[in-house]
């Protein structure tokens, strides 16, 4: 297994998608589906929402393109979004693996390709930047997620980099 920053990060993205996961699964079983005027209207949406983009990026490292990967990701988006919370926390331990065996043929993570970005436009850039925007997003939308779960009167659970040390 490579010791590339890069997969460090997404060994924490990892981590934390499964504490929140155990988070979620403390909570009152309606919270998970529970209307807000927010980030996202729910915390399925959400968390549906990091899986479809983790699974988008998968298909890129594996070497789709990024629209295909894109439109890929989301031609089951209403039945990922429909999965029980135990459901969802079972495809992303599958997708989990799925990167993790991708980073396991120890591809040269700091090795280029070009990027056609459907969102933005085409971009030289490398596997390791691949696994930082995967954490970065899931970090992002985690936080939303915190928000979201005290806004309706529910603590979250902490999910920073420096507690993942602390949990290795």
């Amino acid at each position: 297994m490579s010791n590339h920053q890069a997969v460090e990060m997404y060994n924490f993205h990892n981590w934390a998608n499964e504490t929140i996961f155990k988070r979620l699964k403390e909570l009152p079983e309606s919270v998970y589906r529970q209307e807000m005027t927010s980030v996202f209207p729910t915390a399925a949406k959400l968390m549906a929402h990091i899986y479809i983009v983790d699974l988008c990026w998968i298909y890129v490292l594996e070497g789709v393109d990024m629209n295909k990967a894109g439109a890929d990701a989301r031609l089951n988006q209403e039945e990922i979004e429909n999965m029980s919370l135990e459901e969802l926390e079972g495809a992303y331990t599958e997708l989990s693996r799925r990167f993790q065996d991708w980073i396991a043929l120890g591809q040269d993570l700091d090795q280029r390709f070009m990027l056609d970005n459907p969102y933005t436009r085409k971009r030289d850039t490398s596997y390791a930047e691949v696994l930082f925007q995967v954490a970065n997003h899931g970090t992002y939308h985690r936080g939303n997620l915190s928000a979201m779960l005290r806004q309706i009167g529910q603590s979250s659970v902490m999910t920073e980099y420096a507690l993942y040390w602390y949990n290795e």
